[in-house]
C-alpha cells in the first residue's frame, strides 16, 4: 500500500499572489469546454481526462485547480504516482473564485 499524497490546500489569496508574483503555474484540470466556458486568467488547460504528468512544465511550481477542489486532489495523485513532487492545489477552485467576484477569461 503506497502512502498518502501530500495534499497543501490554497486558498484564493495564496492563488492571486502567486499568479501576480509570476511564482506558480495554475493548471485547470477542468474539461476542455468548461475551460473555453470561463476559466481563471493565466491558467493552464491540462484536463483530467486526458491527463498527463509528464506533460506539466518542468522547474515550475506547480498549482492545481478545478472546479471545487476534487479533480485537483486526483490530479495531484496521479502527479504524485508519476513521480512527479506537486502537492499544492486551489481548494475551492473555480466556483469559490467566481463566487468571490475575481475576473474570469
Amino acid at each position: 500500500m503506497s502512502e498518502a499524497p501530500t495534499i497543501i490546500d490554497l486558498d484564493r489569496e495564496a492563488i492571486k499572489q502567486g499568479m501576480q508574483d509570476g511564482s506558480l503555474v495554475l493548471v485547470d484540470v477542468r474539461e476542455p469546454h468548461e475551460f473555453a466556458a470561463g476559466h481563471i486568467p493565466g491558467a493552464v488547460s491540462h484536463p483530467l481526462s486526458a491527463f498527463d504528468p509528464s506533460s506539466l512544465p518542468d522547474g515550475k511550481r506547480i498549482v492545481f485547480s478545478c472546479a471545487a477542489g476534487v479533480r485537483s486532489v486526483r490530479a495531484l495523485e496521479f502527479a504524485q504516482a508519476a513521480g512527479r513532487d506537486i502537492r499544492e492545489h486551489y481548494k475551492g477552485g473555480f466556483k469559490d473564485w467566481v463566487a468571490s467576484g475575481e475576473p474570469v477569461e
